[in-house]
């Protein structure tokens, strides 16, 4: 029998445990299946997730159903006339960003022209940085969220002009 050899019944060699998981930590690894003979080892390392990735449904553009946007004691008059335009909404949870780094120029601001190709800002999901286009043309009328700002899916961003 090798020095290193664990017969049969025997506890697993401590040692090369030890060194297996250094190494996965190392390498980045959360699972590692070994099968050798007989001897099979799975090992796990940090919470067990399940991830599910989906991807990002279309934006779509629609006036929000006015039963769920505002009391029903609100009157007509107190409502200002941007709220009748079509929205822009977020496609995925994450956060919000309204420029592509701190220190540069928002994506756009209110007043801004947009095209269905234009970027309108950033939402950041598990570290993706998603590039929002406004999938309408427009003129941005409010702008709903601040940047920083946790988003989730569906999300009104932008209200656009209705003109």
């Amino acid at each position: 029998m090798a020095k290193n050899e664990v017969p049969k019944g025997e506890p697993f060699d401590l040692e090369k445990l030890q060194t297996l998981f250094e190494m996965m930590e190392k390498h980045g690894l959360t699972e590692v299946n070994l099968k050798h003979g007989e001897e099979a080892w799975k090992l796990r390392r940090g919470p067990q997730e399940t991830m599910s990735m989906v991807p990002a449904a279309p934006m779509h553009y629609q006036v929000p159903p006015p039963a769920a946007a505002a009391p029903p004691a609100a009157s007509p008059e107190a409502a200002p006339a941007a709220e009748s335009g079509p929205v822009i909404k977020s496609p995925t949870v994450g956060t919000f960003y309204a420029s592509p780094t701190p220190e540069d120029p928002p994506f756009v601001t209110v007043g801004s022209k947009v095209s269905s190709d234009t970027i309108v800002c950033i939402v950041e999901a598990m570290k993706v940085f998603n590039q929002i286009p406004a999938e309408l043309n427009g003129t941005i009328a409010e702008m709903l969220v601040k940047d920083g700002e946790a988003v989730e899916f569906g999300q009104p961003l932008f209200r656009l002009n209705s003109a």
